[in-house]
């Protein structure tokens, strides 16, 4: 389990790659650039958000589900981002098991990536479900990171 310093670090690293746009480019090495053998910790911030799914529902109406998906290495925990107009609550189901939410979790809109479901181990399939407070004519529009 990574540090409470590391995690900070790594939520500061990637707030910073989603408010410019773009990944840093590391700097070529040259012959003379010692390079280190350890292994990259911050591999994997770098293609969490690589792999996302888009889920469009033509009007957000009182909500929806998206999916079947399946977990991958690619990322720990399930994150969405809200690309909608107006807010939505989000919840995951682990459809293998249960057919209730995980928990709700609020996605402002526009949202920045939020992590919906933590630590979900590889190969689990689920499902995102969506819920609105009232009728939403404006389409839903999510992208899901897992």
């Amino acid at each position: 389990m990574p540090s409470p310093t590391a995690r900070l670090l790594a939520v500061a690293t990637v707030t910073a790659l989603l408010a410019t746009g773009t990944p840093a480019q590391a700097e070529p090495t040259s012959p003379t650039t010692p390079v280190s053998s350890g292994q990259n910790q911050f591999a994997p911030l770098a293609t969490c958000y690589g792999g996302a799914v888009r889920s469009y529902f033509e009007t957000g109406r009182y909500g929806g589900s998206a999916g079947q998906y399946r977990t991958t290495t690619r990322c720990r925990d399930i994150n969405v981002r809200n690309a909608s107009v107006y807010g939505t609550d989000a919840c995951v189901i682990f459809v293998d098991k249960t057919s209730a939410c995980n928990y709700w979790t609020y996605l402002p809109a526009n949202s920045g990536w939020i992590t919906v479901a933590t630590n979900v181990r590889d190969g689990v399939n689920f499902r995102v479900r969506f819920e609105n407070l009232r009728y939403e004519y404006e389409p839903l529009i999510a992208y899901h990171a897992f």
